[in-house]
């Protein structure tokens, strides 16, 4: 009777460790917060960084990478992430309202400019009649590439463009361009055949691409929709040490070191989420 009793006791203990062992309840071996954050591999250097500084406040950062920005939301919404920072608040809203996620973005980090790259032409004015132009085929990015193919002078869109649309909302196409979406990971593959692509920054530098020298036309810095986000579980929104990773990312030392590392690339931004929500 008292060896059940110890077998039993063993297995309720084990059940209940494993219930316990989730998100900012975990521990480290040394007492410290394991926090699990999605992250682009480009943004690495600055995510190595911060989990140096956060290591300091006894919080211990497991950076997860993904070449994609579909699985980054996915895995948060099931649990397997606390946090990710990989994505632009317009792109957040509309992914978290097609797939039902109840997420929320709980801190700014940078804005990324999109860019038009090309191994065929040098300038933007070299696009000629009829030539292929790729762009990433999910709602959001389709929508932010086909505004930049606007700003550059080859397309005019409808008068209630609202930076959601596909290609559906294009007005006046005058070279006949062949707008063709890809998934957003498949966009640098497209500068061997199409006469230019547009591409994510982030990708563009997955993919060896100089997101400041490379471009023949480039996107500003200034749309409050396309500021990166730290995002989290609703439930989670006001956790402590998550606010406390925001504020890392907002400090002096990461903000000059994303300046260097990035050159341009990537220009950090500190601002209320709050604010830069209502773009």
């Amino acid at each position: 009777m008292k060896k059940l009793f110890v077998i039993i006791l063993s297995l309720f203990t084990l059940i209940a460790a494993t219930a316990c062992g989730n998100n900012s309840d975990n521990k480290s071996a040394s007492g410290d917060k394991v926090v699990k954050v999605g992250i682009s591999p480009a943004e690495l250097p600055t995510w190595n960084l911060i989990k140096k500084l956060a290591k300091k406040d006894g919080i211990d950062i497991e950076i997860v990478k993904f070449s994609d920005y579909v699985q980054p939301n996915l895995a948060l919404n099931n649990g397997d992430l606390d946090l990710n920072a990989f994505q632009t608040i317009i792109y957040f809203d509309a992914f978290k309202k097609q797939h039902h996620l109840d997420l929320t973005a709980i801190g700014t980090t940078a804005i990324w400019p999109m860019g038009i790259y090309s191994k065929k032409v040098k300038d933007i004015k070299d696009i000629k009649n009829g030539d292929q132009i790729i762009i990433p085929n999910d709602a959001t990015n389709e929508a932010r590439a086909l505004a930049l193919l606007a700003k550059a002078g080859l397309l005019t869109l409808s008068d209630d463009f609202n930076g959601t649309q596909g290609v559906e909302a294009i007005k006046d196409n005058p070279k006949h361009l062949k707008i063709t979406p890809v998934e957003a990971g498949q966009t640098p593959r497209g500068l061997d055949d199409a006469a230019a692509s547009i591409i994510n920054c982030d990708m563009a530098i997955n993919a060896g691409l100089n997101p400041t020298k490379d471009p023949i036309f480039r996107e500003d810095a200034n749309s409050k929709a396309y500021i990166n986000i730290i995002a989290a579980q609703t439930k989670d929104k006001d956790n402590k040490t998550y606010k406390k990773i925001v504020d890392i990312f907002h400090s002096k030392e990461v903000q000059d070191f994303i300046k260097k590392q990035y050159k341009g690339a990537a220009v950090p931004v500190v601002m209320p989420i709050d604010e830069a929500t209502k773009y």
